[in-house]
């Protein structure tokens, strides 16, 4: 690891999170009593921002978000967390929010986006924020924001030798030379089958898709399968990293986000990466016995505590 460069940059969007419990999900035209409301900070990339800073690692956000109340509460996450902001603030667009349905039950959900401002993330906004992806050991990004900006992301971190991690979520259509600009790519399960278009239901699929995400270009694929774990796959080794039981589950919406954050963490703080994904895995284990999405993500001291247990 270059030792002029330190912490992680993560490219992506902040939305405000709406949260609603209940039993089962309404039908269309139908209306149901809830078992429970919260409104906090969401948004993969901003989620990722602070699961990484509370894991430890000096991070740099790189966005756009609203001149309102919700823009109001993504500064003041920030600032708490510690976390450095390359974010405009945009007149026009309103801060993002997402629609999540949690099952009172089972802690599974659905999610609505909506970005935003943060739609509106250009190619010269990367451009701009250029100097923290260089100066960071590694870069994260997503696809909530404009492909063409993770994109130009990519091939500045890729440039200055930064390790770069993309997290295909959602699940949408990109330029295949995003394959090669990846060290790591961390789809789940459902989004390894949209990209490869192998269904992901046992660790034996997930290695297939993991050789057809190889054979487009990418370092590593590293595909997170919930409660099994997350797999570790490249051409030399293909290791299932196995999942934390931290408590009961009580809502899942932000696991993902947990993982790719301890694991850029990890790798910016000097880890290898088996045990990078170890630590990302334990982050995650943490997050989902827990409401919300960024207030779920773990302290440094309380991941290490489960690893040394575990």
């Amino acid at each position: 690891m270059n030792p002029s460069k330190s912490g992680v940059a993560i490219l992506g969007i902040f939305v405000a999170d709406l949260a609603f419990r209940s039993g089962r999900m309404p039908a269309v035209g139908e209306t149901i009593i809830g078992s429970g409301f919260a409104m906090g900070p969401g948004g993969k990339g901003s989620n990722q921002a602070v699961a990484a800073a509370r894991a430890g690692a000096p991070v740099r956000f790189i966005s756009t978000i609203g001149a309102d109340s919700f823009g109001d509460i993504a500064m003041a996450t920030w600032s708490r967390e510690g976390i450095e902001t390359h974010v405009g603030r945009s007149t026009t667009e309103p801060t993002g929010a997402a629609f999540i349905y949690v099952n009172d039950s089972n802690g599974e959900n659905a999610i609505i986006v909506v970005p935003g401002a943060a739609g509106t993330i250009s190619v010269s906004d990367v451009e701009a924020a250029a100097d923290a992806i260089r100066g960071s050991s590694v870069f994260v990004t997503q696809l909530e924001q404009p492909t063409d900006a993770a994109q130009r992301g990519l091939e500045i971190a890729r440039a200055a030798q930064v390790i770069t991690i993309f997290n295909p979520a959602p699940a949408e259509p990109f330029p295949d030379a995003i394959y090669g600009l990846t060290d790591y790519i961390t789809p789940n399960e459902s989004e390894a089958a949209a990209l490869t278009g192998i269904p992901v239901a046992t660790v034996d699929d997930a290695r297939r898709a993991g050789d057809a995400l190889l054979k487009k270009g990418v370092g590593t694929a590293l595909i997170t399968l919930g409660e099994k774990g997350a797999l570790f796959h490249t051409r030399e080794q293909s290791l299932l990293v196995p999942a934390f039981n931290a408590g009961p589950v009580v809502e899942t919406a932000g696991a993902g986000d947990a993982f790719n954050g301890g694991f850029a963490a990890a790798l910016a703080r000097g880890m290898d990466p088996i045990s990078a994904t170890r630590f990302g895995c334990a982050v995650a284990g943490i997050s989902v016995t827990r409401h919300g999405t960024a207030p779920a993500m773990p302290t440094l001291p309380e991941v290490e505590a489960l690893l040394a247990r575990s």
